[in-house]
């Protein structure tokens, strides 16, 4: 039982044993710990009469007795004097059932984790105020403290449950107070005081305070985009625009600073729908303490960073995305999290949330803890997280970061670095049977939702249904054809017949899964040098050999994925602490990309053909991909029904060829639908209006029963759509 020394040293882990009210016989007897007040005294809240007067006990606990009310909810007030002033409130210790309440069946669903752990704003006997609740089961002592109590660690100790909850009810408390808990571990030492890690508000350095918010309060108005019924992402147009909300763009030169959530609602929405994209995916928005981490060491996974605003805030900003019908992606980083003092690690003083053994539980390359996929706690805190981001925010999708660094326990570790499995071996099947829940909740609870891998291995099955032994993730990136198509177009095109396979050979293992093609941030970062730097020649050829690879990622099987700034060509690396460079597009050669990659994503949206068979081998043929000698490839792109065709063809060098022969399956005229090379994308119009149709022929090529002779301009591709005579 709680004594007077535990609770004056912050050892008390069963307050509701002594503080409160009892019944004794006809009277309640009440018990208040009160630090640092000199009087106290009783009022019935209801009808503001006095009760009784409290005295101090030898203990120094605050002690009174008076006739037991009849009403029914019946609630005491307590008015402490202290030297500077009295304070009024109501007793948390009278709210024992309350307190408990979170913890009902909090185990039976994930989503239980974020709807009754945390701070959740309650009413109880017609009370309202918040209560709070959080697992550190090896901790000897857990308070919260609050701008509410001046953040005295002693004020309001925590009661510790059987499932190792700390709970407690506390009146009064509203949206917008700032907390936090203050734990000692099992031998008593004191701890950092932690953030909540159900918070779903936090302050920035230097309080990193939780922050009490209602996840009721906003009014969303994108119910036309939910209730879409029958949505097969494979079979419709996916154009993703990856953004860093800190750096796509900072006005006002010195000031630098950050679009808020609702600017970005504005200026970023209006863009995006300009450019025809489908989808904005945005780094993790997770709360993370590091700016230069980009998002990617998140501390509060239930709440979006308060730097760009608050939650409802970023509410609108996906809500307008949907009311443009633009799809809303985050980046969600289950693998690892950072040692920053406030956060998870070494939470309760124990490994509570990562791997006890560094060699499972300590990243080499980030520096990071790595989540215990083992304990069940653990899952079913990000299994919850998951959920909640499509629950909470609307959110159509989630792309899970660093998926192959949770797969394989030697990831990025040399031989005696790491711990092999039960068999032996390097897969984690923890991680795994984590992967596959998480993803079976999603689709089951919200089948329009789509779940991304970023894996850079060949590990089987990624995109495929649990129950036919995948992972169960909708989509992978596929990190394969990004590296070796990349690593071809930076070569000078008199060498690249020496690298033709590197172009084509995606399509060897193209429908292994549900692939997006992704240019990510990860690839104009580091030395690696933007999109433009990359491309070999003068300066006409460095933006024509872009305008080439953009194209043919567009003919490509596989939806689209492309980084801020690289659709514009930003001609300098990324950084995170600049805005891009949108000067830039009052130059020929940058606006001229930026209109080619508006007219990709008109012309992908409107062309079946090229996107209602991305992950169906009957979609796709190449019509000749041996032409390394002159760096020639050309394919044909089919919608499900097969009543539209696309042929693109693309000479990866700076030679023009005329009167070039394609082979085609169909009788027909074939139109000009895109042409990199066209003035209007700063290219060399090399192409004249009079081969905008060009008419099947006869004559078999390629393994097909006819041929189109085209004229190929310079570093271009071509795309042609065939009309029937």
């Amino acid at each position: 039982m709680a004594n007077y020394s535990e609770l004056t040293h912050g050892h008390c882990a069963l307050p509701f044993d002594v503080l409160g009210p009892k019944q004794v016989k006809t009277k309640t007897s009440v018990t208040l710990w009160i630090p640092e007040a000199k009087k106290a005294t009783l009022y019935c809240a209801k009808h503001n009469t006095k009760l009784a007067p409290l005295t101090l006990n030898p203990e120094g606990l605050f002690v009174g007795q008076f006739k037991t009310p009849t009403e029914n909810n019946f609630i005491y007030e307590v008015v402490a004097e202290y030297a500077a002033g009295e304070h009024r409130f109501i007793d948390p210790y009278q709210f024992q059932a309350e307190a408990y309440h979170a913890v009902h069946f909090v185990d039976h669903q994930p989503e239980n984790l974020y709807q009754q752990i945390g701070a959740q704003l309650v009413e109880s006997k017609g009370v309202t105020g918040v209560r709070f609740a959080v697992f550190a089961p090896n901790a000897s002592a857990v308070s919260v403290i609050s701008d509410f109590n001046l953040w005295n660690r002693l004020s309001h100790p925590m009661q510790k449950t059987d499932l190792g909850y700390w709970v407690l009810f506390v009146p009064g408390m509203k949206v917008g107070g700032q907390y936090k808990y203050s734990l000692k571990d099992g031998s008593g030492r004191q701890l950092p005081d932690k953030a909540d890690p159900l918070g779903f508000h936090h302050q920035q350095y230097p309080s990193h305070c939780s922050v009490i918010y209602d996840q009721d309060a906003y009014e969303w108005k994108d119910n036309d985009w939910l209730t879409r019924k029958n949505i097969n992402h494979y079979k419709t147009p996916m154009s993703i625009y990856e953004v860093h909300l800190g750096s796509w763009r900072k006005p006002g030169n010195p000031e630098q600073r950050y679009l808020r959530y609702q600017e970005l609602a504005k200026e970023l929405v209006e863009y995006v729908k300009d450019m025809g994209y489908t989808h904005i995916e945005v780094m993790p928005v997770s709360e993370f303490p590091f700016d230069g981490s980009w998002g990617y060491q998140p501390v509060g996974l239930f709440a979006p960073t308060s730097r760009f605003g608050d939650p409802d805030s970023f509410k609108f900003f996906v809500d307008t995305c949907h009311q443009q019908n633009i799809g809303v992606i985050v980046d969600w980083v289950p693998a690892h999290f950072p040692e920053d003092g406030h956060g998870l690690a070494r939470f309760d003083g124990s490994n509570l949330y990562e791997y006890e053994d560094p060699r499972k539980g300590w990243h080499p390359d980030w520096n990071s803890c790595i989540y215990d996929f083992g304990k069940q706690t653990v899952r079913q805190f990000l299994v919850a997280n998951a959920l909640f981001w499509f629950d909470k925010y609307h959110v159509d999708g989630i792309r899970v970061d660093a998926v192959a660094s949770m797969l394989y326990l030697d990831y990025s570790r040399n031989d005696d670095e790491w711990i092999p499995n039960v068999d032996g071996g390097n897969y984690n099947y923890e991680a795994i049977s984590l992967l596959q829940w998480m993803n079976t909740e999603v689709y089951a609870k919200y089948p329009w939702a789509m779940t991304i891998a970023e894996e850079s291995t060949s590990f089987a099955g990624v995109s495929k249904p649990v129950d036919a032994g995948g992972l169960g993730f909708g989509f992978k990136w596929n990190m394969g054809w990004m590296h070796d198509s990349l690593h071809y177009i930076a070569k000078d095109p008199a060498y690249r017949r020496f690298h033709h396979s590197e172009l084509t050979f995606s399509m060897v293992y193209g429908f292994d899964e549900n692939f997006i093609l992704p240019i990510s941030h990860d690839e104009v970062v580091h030395g690696k040098g933007s999109m433009l730097q990359k491309m070999p020649g003068d300066e006409w050829q460095k933006a024509a050999n872009l305008r080439a690879y953009y194209a043919f990622m567009f003919a490509h099987p596989g939806k689209k994925l492309q980084f801020m700034g690289n659709e514009f060509a930003q001609d300098r690396e990324w950084d995170h602490d600049i805005s891009l460079d949108w000067h830039l597009l009052e130059q020929p050669k940058h606006l001229g990309i930026s209109n080619l990659y508006k007219n990709l994503n008109k012309t992908y949206q409107s062309t079946p053909a090229l996107y209602e068979c991305d992950h169906d081998p009957a979609g796709f043929r190449w019509i000749d991909h041996n032409n390394a000698e002159q760096s020639v490839v050309s394919l044909l792109r089919r919608n499900a029904s097969n009543t539209e065709q696309v042929v693109a063809v693309a000479n990866f060098t700076p030679i023009p060829r005329d009167n070039f022969r394609v082979g085609v399956e169909q009788k027909g005229d074939y139109v000009l639908i895109l042409n990199t090379d066209n003035a209007e994308y700063d290219g060399s119009d090399y192409l004249s209006s009079t081969n905008a149709v060009r008419s099947s022929e006869n004559q078999a090529c390629n393994d097909c029963p006819y041929s189109i002779l085209i004229t190929l301009p310079p570093l271009s591709v071509l795309m042609l759509k065939w009309n029937k005579f």
